[in-house]
């Protein structure tokens, strides 16, 4: 209050990305490929963490998201896990969503519940991004 500063950048909905950028999939604008590139593998490259992250392959990390194309959600604030009471996709139906998470090989999200642990993430350095190579 009172100082501009301090008021957040952008729009809560980081957790909907990955069912976001679904819909293109849905709609037949991005090839199933085209997504995972997009969401995953681009991301690690840009970030300087490929092979490790963006990439199931041995030496990688395990993280892996099973996807259930043809579930179906409702996006609104009373459901999402992000601490803030609003949603700019408040009741947009779509199609898609996250069914189970592993990190690291454990599994940490399955029947839509959190499985997790304190403790379980860890901090990994980065590269230099391997678009600059």
């Amino acid at each position: 209050m009172g100082d501009f500063t301090k008021i957040p950048n952008g729009l809560p909905g980081v957790e909907n990305r990955m069912d976001l950028i679904f819909q293109g999939v849905v709609s037949g604008e991005i090839s199933l490929a085209r997504w995972v590139e997009v969401t995953s593998t681009n991301p690690a490259k840009m970030f300087g963490l490929f092979p490790r992250k963006g990439a199931i392959a041995p030496g990688s990390d395990a993280d892996i998201v099973i996807y259930d194309p043809a579930g179906e959600q409702t996006i609104s604030a009373t459901t999402h896990h992000m601490a803030v009471d609003y949603s700019c996709y408040e009741g947009l139906r779509i199609k898609g969503h996250v069914d189970t998470v592993f990190s690291r090989g454990r599994q940490i999200i399955g029947a839509g519940a959190y499985t997790g642990e304190p403790g379980h993430g860890r901090f990994v350095p980065r590269q230099l991004s391997q678009h600059l190579r």
